[in-house]
């Protein structure tokens, strides 16, 4: 009985080279279009694993876990100094769907630092901010600004314990007067105090005591 021999069908060029082309594990830096590069793993040509992206229009930097072509695991961000060019850190913590998200440390320009956690890039979940001014915040967050419980620390001692409602006091709340020795309980709207009581507290330990004590009801 004969042998009858099949060749194989031939596969298209192009498909080796599109094998090759193609981006899994471990590769050295890979520049795109704009000039952005990134270093490290793959998946499927998606950036995925451990890797660093540089931004060329920005100078920024990410470094930290990738999944499926987006920051999303944990991660460091940093931006060039404009004056000086060297590296400052801004976001180190979680990240998820390219966001921030989870518990991470924001450094925001003049000093001020937010320790907390993130949704969808926003301030939301439980925090401690530390402004400009010397004053702290601590307590809730929803949507980027102070909602919920929360305490705010001055600079001179004084303190805000309440309720907080976009950024604002809102809600019942005591604001302790300690240069003054005094303390006041009540319900703000929008920062503003609208109705409450105000009573001596501390005012033999007050810096700066008003000169007559208040009278007891």
């Amino acid at each position: 009985m004969p042998i009858v021999k099949h060749h194989r069908a031939t596969e298209p060029l192009w498909h080796e080279w599109d094998r090759k082309a193609q981006k899994c594990g471990l590769r050295h830096t890979a520049y795109a279009v704009n000039g952005d590069q990134y270093t490290g793993e793959w998946l499927d040509n998606l950036k995925h694993g451990k890797g660093t992206q540089v931004w060329k229009r920005t100078g920024a930097i990410y470094s930290g876990d990738w999944k499926f072509g987006k920051r999303d695991g944990y991660g460091s961000y940093s931006i060039p100094d404009p004056v000086t060019k060297e590296y400052k850190k801004v976001y180190t913590g979680w990240w998820k769907n390219d966001r921030k998200c989870g518990y991470g440390v924001t450094f925001y320009p003049h000093g001020e630092r937010y320790e907390g956690e993130w949704s969808s890039g926003l301030r939301s979940g439980w925090g401690r901010m530390y402004y400009q001014d010397g004053s702290i915040y601590e307590g809730q967050w929803l949507e980027g600004q102070p909602g919920g419980q929360g305490m705010l620390r001055l600079p001179n001692e004084n303190r805000y314990e309440g309720s907080w409602k976009d950024g604002k006091k809102h809600g019942p709340g005591k604001f302790f007067y300690l240069d003054k020795g005094q303390l006041f309980e009540g319900i703000w709207a929008a920062d503003i105090p609208k109705c409450g009581i105000l009573i001596d507290f501390g005012r033999d330990e007050a810096p700066a005591p008003t000169q007559y004590p208040i009278p007891k009801v």
